[in-house]
């Protein structure tokens, strides 16, 4: 499958910060703010839905890398919208722009990396 036909293309996400998703029930910090692991996975699965149903039966999507700052603290209870764009395709791997946003505050940028992967192929690897 020829996946450069995909780049550009975009998909958003949103998510109301919860006390799961703080810094403090993370470990990655002792306030009850938005967690960057969390503010990243929500990145991640922002980039996973924009494309799995566009890849072809059977394959799924990894992440490889990312490259986040998170900017700006979020409450619990804040509205968290995630906008990603495909802004790369190099045969298999997948780079797109992700943005965090509270409201019109930008909360967190960068890149995140994915790769096409044969699911049962994956799998049957480890």
């Amino acid at each position: 499958m020829d996946y450069d036909m995909l780049k550009g293309l975009c998909h958003s996400e949103t998510l109301v910060v919860e006390h799961k998703d703080t810094a403090a029930v993370y470990g990655s910090g002792s306030l009850e703010v938005f967690a960057t692991p969390a503010m990243i996975a929500l990145m991640e699965k922002t980039c996973l839905d924009s494309v799995n149903d566009k890849i072809g039966e059977g394959n799924t999507t990894v992440g490889i890398a990312v490259n986040i700052k998170h900017l700006k603290a979020s409450p619990v209870g804040a509205l968290i919208r995630c906008d990603a764009k495909l802004a790369e395709v190099d045969r298999k791997r997948l780079v797109f722009e992700v943005k965090c946003f509270e409201g019109e505050s930008l909360v967190g940028e960068g890149v995140h990396e994915r790769f096409v992967v044969d699911s049962e192929k994956f799998m049957g690897k480890l």
